[in-house]
């Protein structure tokens, strides 16, 4: 918690701060910490407890009203907290309204601070502007490592040796949740178990709606094609290490995927994950936006903070066309909505991006504003040459436990000209299926064709819009692929036998 901010403002005389948090006992701590600094009061109040002076102990039982009407009454330099201050907002009240703001604009003029405790920050227009919003942001790693350290002691446990991979896996939970997780692994696993850990974040994380730790197991191998993608991806790999931030290296640039549906753009985020050897965390753009006043940023927000807190990381946001496709209109159709959020995404990537990878994939990149362009390394991936075609063939006969050397590579590779790797994947799971159905034997040359022949190419059925999607591309982003090639085995003109059938070339 940025513990300078709020005692820095409540210095500066503001009358009433809102803290955002799920965590009540970590703000006060906090707010402890700042007033015993500053020599100030503390008195706490809640709908159950009633009014509590820190310092003496003494507890008051006051409703709301009672308590509100109290403020003028508080010494100089004391602060005021009031927990779940949103919620007794939630239905309009004129009285508590009022109380309030007369109570705000007295501790403007009188050297003290009332300090809401909240979720969510909703207040009325009449009452917003006097109070100042502050996010408590998650724990830090010195945080989470005392965490794991009272947690050690409580249990008569030493300190593992792999303490830091456990706050690593810790990162983007509460204190509590950390503390949840640490426990449980040590019941399932009598340890810290990193893998626990991470599941259980993976479950945090979800809750939210916006987020999902991707647990994908992609390497490079398992593309067909994109040579220069993986090149480039590659040669970054070593850039979130604590060597690379010894030598002064910055987080590297993110990369904007842009191309064919079904071309592999998102297992190039996948990849990524192994590349790198760091989490990954999808967002579902099109979650972003709500329909409350405020949503759609608070949500951005909390997507950023989670990822923030779990860096170093991957944030991969998806189809991210459909997120700014409303931008040119905000103005008129969603009272600015669009143009706030793409506003805060390029601010946080600009300046407190560090330790976070940007991915971002789309269909195209119309709509795109040209800042979110500059910011990162935009890819073209189109629909896979001759070449990857053979190896995507390839991957997926042996990904179902088949031997590519089985099958002409060269034939395949023409057979599924114009389709999308997608559409191979599907093309051989229908041969399968068509030799599972006709005795469970292995499927031949005649089944994949029969499959073949169900298909129609993506280059067909959206060919206008890709040969568009090409010229608006062409010189606003790097080919992913290397230029088609012809292959050895085309050249040779090699005639592959599977199953006593013979495959023409």
């Amino acid at each position: 918690m940025n513990h300078q901010i709020i005692r820095d403002k409540i210095r500066a005389g503001y009358p009433g701060l809102f803290i955002i948090t799920h965590e009540e006992g970590r703000a006060e701590a906090a707010i402890a910490a700042i007033a015993e600094e500053i020599g100030y009061e503390i008195h706490a109040w809640s709908i159950s407890a009633g009014r509590l002076n820190v310092r003496s102990g003494t507890v008051t039982d006051e409703d709301i009203l009672a308590v509100l009407n109290f403020i003028p009454a508080l010494p100089e330099k004391a602060l005021l907290i009031l927990r779940d201050f949103d919620e007794l907002l939630a239905e309009p009240n004129p009285l508590i309204n009022r109380l309030l703001k007369d109570g705000l604009l007295h501790a403007k003029s009188a050297n003290k601070t009332i300090i809401l405790l909240g979720t969510e920050f909703k207040l009325p227009p009449s009452i917003e502007k006097l109070i100042s919003v502050v996010e408590l942001p998650f724990p830090s790693r010195d945080e989470l490592r005392t965490v794991l350290t009272t947690l050690c002691t409580v249990n008569g446990r030493a300190m593992p040796d792999d303490a830091d991979s456990i706050i690593d896996a810790l990162g983007g939970m509460t204190t509590h949740e950390a503390e949840d997780a640490l426990s449980l692994s040590v019941i399932e696993t009598e340890g810290f178990d990193p893998v626990v850990l991470a599941r259980e974040k993976s479950n945090v994380v979800k809750k939210n709606g916006l987020l999902e730790i991707v647990d994908a197991d992609v390497k490079p191998a398992d593309i067909g094609g994109l040579e220069v993608l993986m090149e480039d991806l590659l040669s970054k790999r070593n850039a979130f290490t604590q060597e690379a931030r010894d030598y002064g290296l910055p987080s590297p640039r993110g990369v904007l995927a842009v191309g064919q549906p079904g071309t592999g753009k998102s297992l190039c985020a996948q990849v990524t994950k192994n590349i790198f050897h760091v989490p990954l965390v999808r967002l579902d753009a099109g979650k972003i936006f709500g329909s409350l006043v405020g949503e759609s940023e608070r949500n951005w927000r909390s997507a950023f903070a989670t990822a923030k807190a779990i860096s170093p990381c991957i944030l991969w946001v998806d189809e991210v066309d459909g997120l700014f496709s409303g931008a040119k209109s905000s103005g008129q159709t969603d009272g600015g909505t669009t143009n706030r959020v793409i506003k805060s995404i390029l601010q946080d990537m600009q300046f407190n991006g560090d330790g976070i990878f940007f991915m971002f994939t789309a269909n195209d990149i119309d709509g795109l504003p040209d800042p979110l362009i500059d910011r990162l390394d935009v890819w073209s991936v189109d629909l896979p040459t001759a070449h990857e075609r053979e190896q995507i063939w390839s991957i997926h006969i042996l990904k179902r436990k088949r031997d590519p050397k089985l099958y002409n590579m060269v034939a395949l590779a023409r057979l599924s000209d114009g389709f999308s790797g997608r559409q191979i994947e599907q093309m051989w799971l229908k041969a399968m299926t068509l030799a599972f159905n006709d005795g469970g034997r292995e499927p031949l040359m005649v089944d994949i064709e029969a499959a073949a022949s169900k298909f129609i190419a993506t280059s067909v059925t959206m060919g206008e819009a890709i040969e568009a999607r090409r010229k608006r591309l062409a010189n606003r982003a790097t080919p992913a692929s290397r230029p088609e090639i012809t292959t050895l085995a085309a050249l040779n003109g090699k005639a592959v036998k599977a199953h006593g059938r013979k495959l023409a070339a």
